[in-house]
């Protein structure tokens, strides 16, 4: 449903059922004042051999340990031990910076030899202090889709506090778009021939969203979302297919999927992505919770079988 002129006693009261839903399943985020240098200014990746990978993978390493320093000097200990963690060698970081909550584009597998490639594009409240269940879910989808596969976490952008108005508006995925097209066009340009997936979860859905006209990837995967802002797949303006799953578990279907125009915003995103009317193609994703997409079961071995360019199954 897609109102444009309501009362204004109407749209407050859809703002606020949708975020009585929202509040219940999220604790308030916890701040991300902790100050980071600015990184190290980088040239764009020209070439995924081993050798242009191992150069770039170097300098987000550096970027990492002088953040780690000047947390560790301002009493956070949480985040200096995190990032220490972080600047492993054995850990592969395309892209890092600390400010503001943090940004970080994490690789796993051979993005050298990969045919594959899948971007997770995370939601909500996902910062450097909550960063763990971003990574495990790629490692996870990594060991799911085996040999010749690269997983890309996309820690692009500054997410939204579940509970927050941010978290109801496409501000920040408009924010947020522009960055994950120009990251998926260097990954076409240095792996032409990959194929290239899109995995977008919850509110990470609307920045894929607004990311998605004339994006050159085969797969646009939402996830536990509420919708995209756009009223039909069509309306994505996308060649890649675009599929939607929503695990029975995950309270997101309780969402209203309404979008109002506001003198200030645009409350709400739209059509249900896993309904008849927006035009996906629906996957079985079983029966876990709001973050168990990349969990082992159903909605994780289906997710691959998409990147990997087969059918899901049907349970």
């Amino acid at each position: 449903m897609e109102v444009s002129e309501s009362p204004p006693r109407r749209a407050l009261l859809a703002a606020l059922v949708a975020t009585s839903v929202v509040v219940p399943v999220a604790g308030a985020a916890r701040p991300s004042a902790v100050p980071a240098p600015a990184p190290a200014a980088l040239a764009p990746l020209r070439a995924a051999t081993p050798a242009a990978l191992a150069g770039r993978y170097a300098a987000s390493r550096e970027d990492m340990r002088a953040a780690e320093l000047i947390a560790a000097g301002h009493g956070d200990r949480w985040r200096a031990a995190m990032l220490r963690a972080m600047a492993d060698p054995a850990r592969t970081f395309l892209s890092f910076d600390g400010r503001d909550g943090g940004r970080a584009t994490e690789v796993f597998g051979d993005l050298s030899l990969a045919e594959r490639i899948a971007v997770v594009v995370p939601g909500a409240d996902t910062d450097l202090d909550r960063y763990g269940l971003l990574r495990g879910g790629a490692m996870r989808l990594r060991q799911e889709l085996g040999d010749r596969s690269a997983v890309i976490a996309w820690l692009g952008y500054r997410t939204p506090s579940t509970v927050s108005f941010q978290a109801l508006t496409p501000g920040r995925a408009d924010e947020a778009a522009p960055a994950l097209r120009r990251f998926v066009r260097e990954l076409r340009a240095v792996r032409p021939a990959a194929r290239i997936s899109l995995v977008c979860h919850s509110y990470g859905s609307v920045v894929c969203g607004r990311a998605a006209p004339g994006l050159e990837v085969a797969d646009i995967i939402l996830c536990a979302s509420a919708g995209t802002g756009a009223g039909t797949a069509a309306r994505l303006r996308t060649r890649a297919t675009v599929w939607a799953g929503r695990a029975s578990g995950d309270w997101i279907a309780g969402v209203p999927h309404a979008r109002l125009r506001l003198p200030f915003a645009t409350v709400g995103f739209g059509a249900d992505p896993v309904s008849p009317e927006f035009g996906a193609r629906v996957f079985a994703a079983g029966d876990g919770g709001h973050s168990d997409y990349l969990r082992p079961g159903v909605a994780l071995a289906n997710i691959a079988r998409i990147i990997s360019g087969r059918a899901p199954s049907s349970a």
